[in-house]
């Protein structure tokens, strides 16, 4: 289904409601949905919000935090136990802010170096070099707070 634009030329973002039962609504197909299908709708790029049907609260970070978490507990997890120590030391920390920046950064940068290695164009292996700048780079920034691998 297509979005359509709206007065001010800007596609609206696919509605998904949640309800009290725990089920999630997607406006844009009339249909339940699943958090499998969610993760579908990331995967594809598709922009979406997920809002409470009674309140209007936006909670979509706590639907993509949920989608992680049962990645996480499914097969090979991508955070170490020592990475989510040092994620959850930098709550309420003055850097907190930083963090999220940096953390958002380094995924783009993840992201645009993905596009060409898809294509087939590896040089001298840019995914490893990427890789341990990116460690290098993470263990100064932590370093700075007294926080080690």
């Amino acid at each position: 289904m297509q979005n359509k634009t709206s007065k001010d030329g800007e596609i609206p973002k696919r509605v998904i409601k949640k309800y009290p039962n725990r089920r999630l609504y997607d406006t844009d197909t009339s249909s339940y949905i699943t958090l499998a299908e969610i993760k579908r709708l990331v995967m594809e790029s598709e922009s979406f919000v997920v809002r409470d049907a009674k309140t209007g609260e936006d909670l979509t970070r706590s639907i993509l935090l949920q989608i992680i978490l049962e990645e996480e507990a499914n097969g090979s997890p991508m955070f170490t136990a020592p990475v989510l120590s040092n994620i959850i030391r930098f709550y309420g920390h003055a850097m907190q802010g930083m963090m999220g920046g940096y953390l958002e950064k380094n995924m783009q940068a993840l992201m645009d170096l993905q596009a060409p290695m898809m294509q087939g164009v590896i040089g001298s292996n840019p995914f490893q070099q990427m890789q341990e700048q990116m460690q290098k780079q993470t263990e100064q920034f932590l370093g700075n707070f007294g926080l080690k691998r």
